[in-house]
């Protein structure tokens, strides 16, 4: 029995599969996929999650995340 299972889990970002340790929290998931927290808005499973509920929320496998990069100017 593989315990690939117990050491990463799989997720949905932007429509691709995104594979990460389980209980990753969402700042950490994205700094894996090189993007600044900063500067990024995040759907979590279908609602927008605000900031300020990143660092508490945990990634399961299954999730779905849409990661939107914020772009400035004028």
């Amino acid at each position: 029995m593989s315990n690939l299972s117990d050491n990463q889990i799989t997720l949905q970002v932007n429509g691709e599969p995104f594979t990460c340790s389980p209980q990753t929290p969402l700042p950490e998931v994205i700094k894996q996929l090189g993007l600044n927290p900063a500067l990024v808005a995040v759907e979590y499973n279908g609602e927008i999650l605000h900031r300020e509920y990143w660092i508490q929320t945990q990634v399961q496998a299954g999730d779905r995340l849409e990661v939107v990069t914020i772009v400035g100017g004028g």
